[in-house]
């Protein structure tokens, strides 16, 4: 059963939340001409021509790592379908606290207010991971309700 649609959805939502780590989610153009990129690993700035963490986010990363390794995780209780079908609601409701904490974090960061041209590839990255993540779960539900019409015909 590992070999199920579900499962290539759940990989391509780990990827989607490990992509985080590479993405900024926020561009800052400082008003002496330096840039600063917000990751969920940290601020990086512009310096000299090289890009240079200036603030590390630890608690950020760890909590991101363990978001983005629960889908990948989830696709190994393929055995017990209702733990992953609990386990996947989990993970989405993961993934939301995750997003509104990096909003958080960019509010914090930004002295300004923010307009679309400050947003990176990053912002995006959240939402497509829980697309896959619904994805996943109508694989797992399908899955359950095909076993199930195979129980009564036995």
């Amino acid at each position: 059963m590992i070999q199920r649609i579900q499962t290539i959805w759940l990989f391509l939502a780990t990827c989607a939340l490990f992509a985080l780590m590479l993405f900024p989610y926020i561009h800052i153009l400082e008003t002496d001409g330096t840039t600063r990129s917000v990751r969920v690993t940290g601020v990086y700035e512009n310096l000299n021509g090289q890009v240079v963490q200036t603030e590390p986010f630890l608690a950020m990363t760890i909590a991101t790592v363990i978001v983005a390794l629960m889908p990948f995780v989830i696709i190994f209780f393929f055995k017990n379908r209702k733990l992953q079908i609990t386990l996947s609601y989990v993970a989405i409701l993961l993934i939301i606290g995750l997003s509104f904490w990096t909003a958080q974090v960019a509010k914090a960061e930004a002295a300004v207010p923010l307009g679309l041209e400050n947003y990176g590839l990053g912002v995006i990255l959240p939402p497509i991971a829980i697309l896959f993540m619904i994805l996943g779960l109508k694989g797992i539900r399908k899955d359950e309700k095909l076993i199930r019409s195979a129980d009564r015909l036995r």
